[in-house]
């Protein structure tokens, strides 16, 4: 295995793509139909003060957003990638705003301030009339990536408006079922968008960041809440920013708008961050009046405050040891973690273990913990789309030349070793068995296929009795579909490898529904897999009309039935919006697994994908969805 791609791995899935209210961490999704992301304390700190009446948005000289770029086409096999209840709008008004001068000042060499600047005690408004205006961001235009590092086009969103996307985002429970529909969304969240009509730049970008961190994306959702310029932040904003801070364990990344977070209705969370950047900069005798504040006015106590001074005094600089004692804790929230994390201090099993699925894909991304503690975590972070096949085989790579790593993570890391570079191909192959065979549950079976992906590709055809199912599952999972392909001789007809190169190669020939009625596999006593095949066929266009109703009728799959949801990613698809149909999509898979996930809401996922060109994301999906039902 080679491991000089570790550098890339990170850039790269950030490419592809890379509170008044708490955020608790229970084993189940938390409530979808709040309105907005709930306070990072958990219980036993009081009541909230009330929140402060919006104030207007201050008006500022903006620079003209570039031109829009056209929509990406469908991707080949490379690629990065029901019906939900009528949804009330949500709570939070769009800023008000006022229209803008055009005649922006020429940036030369020494810029002139705007305004004049004021006393250098308000440090913030200082830095805001300093600023000269081409240096500011607009909010016209918010994000992390553009087409170029395969994120989405400005206007992927097309005319959609903003507070129906605001509440689907909001609402989406994640993880989803598809692999391939999550890393086609984290492309969508993380792409500079034009802001959509009915909405602010910065709310708008505080819903993409909220998303982020309930899928695991800690890095993304923290690159998307520092795209807009702290002096823009929304009451939404500062939540979302605290909560993708605390993801990463990166509490002093809310140092730049602790001050202002914490002037905003003295919300507890940013009163405390305030007393923590205080002690993080080294100012002890600000930072103790603080904490005694934070005591006596009962903002936070017990391991909460706990891990703050524990954070603080880790900076070399404190008076005193802290030691931190889970045993009463019962549960484990967005403000332990972070901090936890930050400090150095270990997590109980057992509250990991009962957390979110979020936080698995925290910690895969954490650069705090080392690869073997790693491992677990990150192969269920592939298998939901957060870290590629690459990522993953590279950190097994760290595990296998560390020193002092986990038995269970080394073990696997020599097994991975044996299918990449064992003596010949039957050795690499029965390394491959052991990979697969091992794990017991869902995800980590498919999280195994994500991880051998270019293993399985460097199999020859000529092996005998390979395991080509698994073989063709594993290659796909990654998005090889050219070396797949070299086994379409090989896959029997009726096999469900031979069902998934059908669905993914874009030169097959054409297909009936006879051939729909020949993929019977032994494993699928209910049929599943054949609705499936079926529905993906419908829906990527390879049938014909007449077979299309034979099939229905045959299988029991009403693609013709309609509801609000299958209208609402139609339309969509007609108008052309990808970013739009990609989130529809991912509402359709609200699910754990594939199990949750109806041929029907395949059939029209696969077909509105494939209209706005997202051809290559269509045809993953569909085989994975032969994959792993």
């Amino acid at each position: 295995m080679r491991t000089s791609r570790s550098s890339r791995a990170l850039p790269a899935l950030l490419a592809t793509a890379a509170v008044a209210a708490t955020l608790t961490i229970p084993a189940t999704v938390p409530a979808i139909g709040q309105n907005r992301p709930e306070s990072i304390l958990p219980p036993g700190f009081g009541d909230p003060n009330p929140a402060p009446s919006a104030a207007p948005a201050r008006p500022r000289p903006r620079a003209p957003a570039p031109a829009a770029t056209p929509t990406p086409s469908g991707s080949t096999g490379q690629a990065t990638a029901p019906a939900g209840q009528a949804v009330p709008p949500p709570a939070v008004a769009p800023l008000p705003g006022a229209p803008l001068p055009t005649d922006l000042p020429t940036p030369d060499a020494t810029p002139t301030p705007l305004t004049t600047p004021p006393s250098p005690t308000d440090f913030a408004a200082f830095v805001r009339a300093d600023t000269p205006s081409y240096a500011r961001r607009s909010l016209d235009r918010v994000g992390v990536a553009g087409p170029a590092e395969g994120a989405m086009a400005p206007n992927a969103f097309g005319r959609s408006d903003g507070r129906f996307l605001e509440t689907l985002m909001h609402r989406l429970r994640a993880p989803v079922a598809s692999r391939w529909v999550s890393i086609a969304l984290r492309r969508a969240l993380m792409a500079e968008l034009d802001t959509p009509r009915g909405v602010g730049g910065a709310d708008f970008a505080a819903e993409r960041a909220w998303l982020l961190v309930r899928m695991g994306e800690s890095v993304a959702a923290r690159a998307m809440a520092q795209a807009v310029d702290t002096e823009d932040y929304t009451p939404k904003l500062f939540e979302a920013a605290m909560q993708a801070a605390l993801a990463t364990g990166d509490p002093a990344g809310l140092c730049p708008a602790a001050e202002a977070g914490a002037a905003l209705g003295r919300e507890r969370g940013w009163v405390l961050a305030r007393a923590i950047c205080a002690g993080l900069s080294g100012t002890r005798a600000r930072a103790e009046p603080m904490f005694a504040a934070v005591r006596k006015d009962r903002v936070a106590s017990g391991i909460d405050l706990l891990l703050a001074q524990k954070l603080v005094g880790s900076n070399g600089r404190g008076r005193q040891a802290v030691t931190v004692d889970w045993d009463s804790t019962p549960m484990l929230t967005a403000w332990r973690y972070g901090l936890a994390m930050a400090a150095g201090v270990e997590i109980p099993e057992s509250l990991l273990s009962e957390s979110a699925p979020a936080v698995q894909g925290w910690r895969a991304l954490s650069a705090s913990l080392t690869p073997g503690v790693r491992a677990p975590a990150a192969e269920l972070a592939a298998a939901r789309g957060i870290l590629s096949s690459a990522a993953l085989v590279d950190l097994y790579a760290a595990v296998d030349a560390g020193d002092d790593q986990l038995p269970a993570a080394a073990s696997v890391a020599r097994t991975v070793r044996t299918a990449f570079e064992g003596n010949d191909a039957t050795a690499r192959a029965a390394a491959l068995r052991k990979l697969w065979d091992e794990p017991t549950g869902y995800e980590r079976r498919y999280a195994r296929l994500v991880l051998t992906a270019g293993a399985s590709a460097r199999i020859p055809t000529t092996l005998d009795r390979p395991d080509t199912d698994r073989l063709i599952a594993s290659m796909l999972s990654a998005g090889l579909d050219t070396p797949a392909l070299r086994w379409r001789d090989k896959a029997a007809r009726g096999s469900t490898g031979w069902a998934m190169l059908t669905l993914v190669d874009p030169n097959a020939p054409a297909v009936g529904y006879g051939d729909v009625s020949a993929y019977v596999p032994a494993n699928d006593p209910q049929g599943v897999k054949q609705r499936m095949f079926f529905a993906a066929l419908a829906g990527l266009g390879r049938l014909s009309s007449g077979d299309i109703g034979q099939g229905a009728k045959a299988l029991g799959v009403p693609i013709a039935a309609t509801d609000s949801w299958s209208r609402a990613i139609a339309q969509a698809a007609a108008d052309g919006e990808p970013g739009t149909v990609v989130l529809l999509a991912a509402t359709g898979m609200q699910s754990r697994s594939w199990a949750g996930v109806s041929p029907a809401a395949l059939y029209h996922i696969c077909a509105a994908m494939r209209e706005v060109g997202m051809v290559g994301e269509a045809r993953m999906i569909a085989a994975e969805a032969i994959a792993r039902s």
